[in-house]
């Protein structure tokens, strides 16, 4: 039976164990310029015996930011702090992707000059998004406001800024990347009829509402290959105005698209809140007849219940959240049997290296 530490292949990338450290938040992005740093270098490279690392979430354009300090990818500075963060995982003899990011309505016009936030259709998505005030420095809690919907004409723009995000990750260094369509941000938007209302060729019938997630995944497959290309999904979320009860078939609907292409994986985001929604075993079966690739699952699992998963051939990767975040040598601590410590969660959006790389590894600990 699979095991959390056998390898796998993942495309042309070897991971020495199934065990992931999936995307977390976590703004510590120097400023100004949301440029990636030396705290954050030591952040992931302390991590580097995941089997694999995906980034915390990485805006692909200015448009596509909705919180305060999130690194992007999109100028030549940005870039080049990344390099530094994917030296130091390589380094530490660690692998590395980058999640791919546009936040759409999930944003506040302080990130736009004072404009609307951009999304498939001008509708709410009562969420809020953390942001710190400039005048106090205090980061806080607000509402998003109504966004601005897209014209068809901007769309193509939008699928350009990721191809030049993933041709940056790969300047960057990156072993691959991981295109973020989860938990109601701009691709999840398109996707779901619950959050697009359009009438244009993005909008209405299913393959409509796939194109703009389809022509995002060809363009960033062109740029960095198809086997270095993953993609993030939420299916069973109902939070921020998502709840959308076809959005399941339309998730496989566009895994079939996806297995096309040739994406290496597919990232599920589980929902990991007190009475949130189990995903259906029907749903993780169809999900494995419609995709061909790696199925990596993330939210709220433990060790046995990661095993379980794997054991059941419904999951080749386990990516944890919370357990990284407090204990670097997550895959150690697994292997050894040994407690795990606790993590902070008044230190996870911003602050200093206090609560971010000064959780220990066990000897340290102990």
């Amino acid at each position: 039976m699979t095991s959390l530490f056998d390898p796998l292949d993942l495309g042309p990338v070897p991971l020495p164990s199934r065990i992931a450290m999936a995307p977390m938040t976590r703004s510590r992005s120097a400023q100004p310029g949301n440029v990636p740093n030396q705290m954050m270098a030591d952040y992931y490279a302390q991590r580097a015996s995941a089997g694999l690392i995906v980034t915390e979430a990485t805006q692909i354009t200015p448009q596509g930011q909705g919180y305060s300090f999130t690194p992007g990818i999109h100028s030549s500075e940005q870039v080049e702090g990344w390099r530094s963060v994917t030296e130091a995982v390589h380094g530490a003899g660690g692998r590395i992707f980058n999640q791919l990011w546009h936040v759409g309505r999930m944003s506040h016009p302080m990130f736009h000059e004072g404009g609307h936030p951009v999304a498939p259709s001008a509708i709410a998505p009562d969420a809020t998004v953390w942001i710190v005030d400039p005048e106090t420095g205090e980061g806080g809690m607000v509402p998003c406001p109504v966004p601005r919907a897209l014209e068809t004409k901007e769309i193509a723009g939008i699928v350009a800024d990721y191809a030049k995000a993933a041709r940056n990750a790969k300047a960057a260094g990156f072993d691959g990347v991981e295109i973020h369509a989860a938990n109601g941000y701009l691709i999840d938007e398109f996707l779901r009829a619950s959050s697009n209302h359009r009438t244009d060729t993005y909008g209405g019938s299913v393959t409509n509402r796939l194109r703009f997630a389809v022509e995002v995944a060809e363009s960033v497959a062109a740029q960095i290959g198809a086997d270095r290309t993953g993609i993030r999904f939420s299916p069973f979320i109902t939070q921020r105005g998502m709840d959308d009860p076809s959005a399941p078939e339309t998730i496989l609907a566009l895994a079939r698209e996806l297995d096309r292409i040739g994406l290496t994986y597919i990232h599920l985001a589980e929902a990991d809140w007190d009475d949130a929604p189990e995903t259906p075993r029907d749903f993780r079966v169809a999900l494995r007849e419609a995709f061909s690739g790696a199925i990596i699952v993330a939210g709220g699992y433990d060790q046995a219940k990661a095993e379980r998963i794997l054991s059941d051939g419904l999951a080749d990767v386990v990516a944890f959240g919370r357990p990284f975040i407090a204990n670097p040598d997550l895959p150690r601590r697994f292997a050894d049997g040994l407690p795990l410590s606790g993590f902070d969660g008044s230190s996870l959006f911003g602050g200093s290296a206090q609560g971010y790389t000064t959780y220990r590894v066990w000897e340290d600990a102990a």
